[in-house]
Parts: structure tokens; C-alpha cells; sequence
């Protein structure tokens, strides 16, 4: 059976990353606060290695590595206004979680609820070890889909953020590798379907449902077919420098 840590490790939730990413530019303050002080549309890998690396940190590696995980991140955080906002960090949060959740159940199936809910206390300290104290995040599964249901209406994607969203759909030559290119356009049609009707059609996103199906068809294949040891691939790569 599926532990928490299988799907922890799980290298294929990453197809998750573009419809977390635009979830939280959505938020207004997150938005404008990545358009004016994030490196990422110049240099996007180097923030997917560093969310990906504080995720396997968190939910993998050590206390050591997970603390010194949430020390880098605040490093980062130095000077931005309301990077440490435990509002927001709770909505960065539940984005990693609530997509992930959402890759997971459409390429292999959902998770037993004693493993789902073992998953969702480890996803608390996506925020927890940051600022978020304890007690914000929804105490079950339950609360948290009924916070998710309170924050979608609440979401105003702005100028700032479709700027950023298309920096990360459409990168500028040179910043991404060629494979990274060359699998953007099946990674657009995957991260529309992710998102919520309103927010994808408020980032521009058209609407391609037999596309879309196709490729969640693909990638489910995809993913079913590569061995579970490659899919790991990213967790055991990142997680050594951590420790």
C-alpha cells in the first residue's frame, strides 16, 4: 500500500508546480510581491529546485534539514514586504497541498484516507515552519476544503500576476533547458485543467477541453509506466544536499 512517503517522493506531483504557482499569484499581495522581487522570470529552474527542495526537505529529510530548509527560505524572504505574512504562507501552503493532491488523484487514484490524512499533517508544515502557527491550518481535511471554498472567491488576478504567469508559461529563450521547452506546451494544457474555471479564464487561458484530456490521458500513462525509482529521481537528488 501507498505511505505518505511514497507520495512525498512522488516526482510526478511537479506537473502540479504551474497551476500551484498561478493559485498563489492570484492572491493580490502574493502577485505583486513576486512581480517586483522574485528572480523567477529570469531564472524560473532555480526557483522550481528551491520550492522543490524545501518540500522534499520538509517532508522527507531530517529535523536538521527541514530547519535549515526554513532558514533559507526566510533568508529569501528578507525585505519583501509580506513574504511573512502567515496569511499568505498558509495560502502558499495549501496551494502545494490542494494541487498536489489534485496531480496525485488524476494519475494514479486517491490516496486510503489513513494515508491522506497522514499527507495533510505533513503538508501543515509547508507552513508551520515558516510563520503559520499551528492552529492556522484547517484542523482536518474537511476544514481545509472548506478554506479552499472561502479563498477561491477571494482571488483577483491582477496585471502583475499575468505577467508573471506568462513569464512561467511562456519563458524567454534561455531560461529554461530544451527539454524543459520542449514539454511546455503538454505542461500549459496540464495546468489549465488544474485550475479552477474562473482563475484560468481570468489568467487568459483557453479552453481546449479534447487537448486537455488527451494529455491528462498521456501523462497518466506517462507516469503509470515509468518505474517508481526514476520518479524518485528529483527527491534523492535535492534531498542530499539538504542534510
Amino acid at each position: 500500500m501507498e505511505t505518505a512517503d511514497d507520495y512525498l517522493a512522488e516526482g510526478a506531483l511537479v506537473l502540479g508546480g504551474g497551476a500551484a504557482l498561478l493559485l498563489q499569484l492570484a492572491h493580490p499581495a502574493i502577485g505583486s510581491a513576486v512581480a517586483r522581487h522574485s528572480r523567477f522570470p529570469r531564472d524560473p529552474m532555480r526557483r522550481l529546485r528551491h520550492t522543490l527542495g524545501y518540500v522534499y526537505a520538509i517532508g522527507l529529510g531530517t529535523p536538521e534539514a527541514a530547519a535549515g530548509a526554513a532558514r533559507a527560505v526566510d533568508r529569501m524572504h528578507d525585505g519583501i514586504p509580506g513574504a511573512r505574512d502567515a496569511e499568505l504562507q498558509l495560502w502558499v501552503a495549501a496551494t502545494l497541498h490542494g494541487v498536489g493532491m489534485q496531480v496525485h488523484d488524476l494519475l494514479f487514484a486517491p490516496l486510503p484516507d489513513a494515508v491522506a490524512d497522514e499527507v495533510y499533517a505533513v503538508s501543515g508544515r509547508f507552513g508551520t515552519s515558516l510563520q503559520v502557527p499551528p492552529e492556522l491550518w484547517p484542523a482536518t481535511r474537511a476544514d481545509f476544503d472548506a478554506y479552499w471554498e472561502r479563498m477561491l472567491p477571494t482571488l483577483d488576478v491582477r496585471d502583475d500576476a499575468r505577467a508573471v504567469a506568462a513569464a512561467i508559461l511562456h519563458p524567454v529563450r534561455g531560461t529554461a533547458p530544451w527539454w524543459v521547452r520542449a514539454a511546455l506546451p503538454l505542461g500549459r494544457l496540464v495546468t489549465a485543467g488544474l485550475l479552477p474555471s474562473v482563475i484560468r479564464d481570468a489568467y487568459g487561458l483557453p479552453r481546449r477541453p479534447r487537448r486537455e484530456r488527451a494529455a491528462s490521458t498521456l501523462i497518466r500513462i506517462l507516469a503509470r509506466l515509468t518505474p517508481r525509482r526514476i520518479r524518485r529521481l528529483p527527491s534523492r537528488l535535492l534531498l542530499p544536499a539538504l542534510r
